[in-house]
This record gives C-alpha cells, sequence and structure tokens, in this order.
C-alpha cells in the first residue's frame, strides 16, 4: 500500500527529502479496521496513532448511563488516536471504532519518538497537527455551550463536508447533541432554506 496519502499531508507542512518519506514508510504499519472494529477500547493503552487512508474512525467515551459521547470523527486525512493515553502511557478513555471498512497506517509512540531524533521536521509537523486539534476541541467546547443547535450541525457540515450523506443520523445527532429526530427537523430546515 502506498504511503503517498501520508507523504502528502506531511509535506503540506513539512519538507521531505526523498529517503526521509523512504525511513517514514519504513516505521508504520498498515492494517485495515473492519466496520464496527475497534482499533482501541476504553481502559487500554493507547499504543498508536492513526492515519486515515480510507474510510472512517470515531472516538468516543461513554457515559454511566450507557450514553456515547463522540468527541471526533476521523475520515481520509485525518489522524485519531487517545491523546492523553498515547502520550502518557496510561489507560485510556476512549474508545475508537470503525465506521466503515477503514484503511490506515499505524504509528507507534516509540517510532514516532525514534522519527523524530532522525526527522526534525517530523517533530515540528506533530506539533502543528496537535495545536490545531487543541483549538479545534476548544472552539467545539466553546460552541456546545454557546451556539444553537443549528449552528452546531452547520459547524459540523463545514468541518466534515465529505461525510454529511455517509453516516447514520443517529451519529451525527450525538456529535452535535441532539437527538436523531430533532437533526431531522434541522435538516429539512437547512435544505428548505437553501432551496
Amino acid at each position: 500500500m502506498s504511503v503517498q496519502k501520508l507523504i502528502d499531508s506531511l509535506q503540506k507542512h513539512i519538507h521531505l527529502s526523498t529517503p526521509e518519506q523512504e525511513m517514514i514508510a519504513d516505521y508504520l504499519v498498515f492494517k485495515i479496521i473492519k466496520k464496527r472494529q475497534f482499533l482501541l477500547h476504553e481502559g487500554q493503552v493507547a499504543k498508536e496513532v492513526a492515519f486515515v487512508i480510507s474510510g472512517c474512525l470515531r472516538s468516543y467515551s461513554i457515559d454511566p448511563n450507557g450514553f456515547e459521547h463522540i468527541l471526533q470523527f476521523a475520515p481520509e486525512g485525518w489522524w485519531i488516536t487517545d491523546m492523553y493515553s498515547f502520550i502518557s502511557e496510561q489507560e485510556g478513555h476512549l474508545n475508537i471504532d470503525a465506521l466503515m471498512d477503514t484503511e490506515v497506517y499505524l504509528l507507534s509512540r516509540k517510532n514516532q519518538l525514534s522519527l523524530f531524533d532522525k526527522i526534525p521536521a517530523l517533530e515540528r509537523y506533530f506539533r502543528i497537527v496537535t495545536e490545531n486539534s487543541l483549538v479545534s476541541s476548544r472552539q467545539r467546547l466553546v460552541d456546545s455551550l454557546s451556539l444553537t443547535a443549528s449552528q452546531r450541525y452547520g459547524n459540523f457540515c463545514n468541518t466534515y463536508p465529505t461525510l454529511i450523506h455517509d453516516l447514520p443520523q443517529k451519529l451525527i445527532a450525538s456529535y452535535i447533541g441532539v437527538t436523531p429526530e430533532f437533526l431531522s427537523k434541522l435538516r429539512n430546515e437547512r435544505s428548505k432554506a437553501k432551496s
């Protein structure tokens, strides 16, 4: 499997020589995660970060009442892990599973740190990705506290335009914090406003 999608993603922020690109490829593990299969369960230590080549993963927690709270979708070109667990090497709090058959490249923490020593520009790349993730996460928190459901749905559509029609309504509803029935109403209002 070609690592070109991953290399292209890296080179949006850093320049990599051909030997560096080949070195990175040697540190990656290709994996296919079937629909509904888990990459990570709550309580496990996240030993890898995953780059999605095709398909879609999601990370979520489950509250004491059994309700799922989706934190992130990771479609093609996105990274995903339980960052707390990955960095601290402690048990994680998130589940990560596949919403459809998904192809990923996995990079272990050990290999990531080794690559940082060999290709210092990669440390810059992951700093940028982590900063962007932190900003996005904080903005999502502020939005969930201050925006209407309609505005939150609009933000979802802008953030995940490729997923609007690919995901079950109940997952989108969970992500924006509404019931599937209310999401259906929002979608109808949005399509009427566009016509």
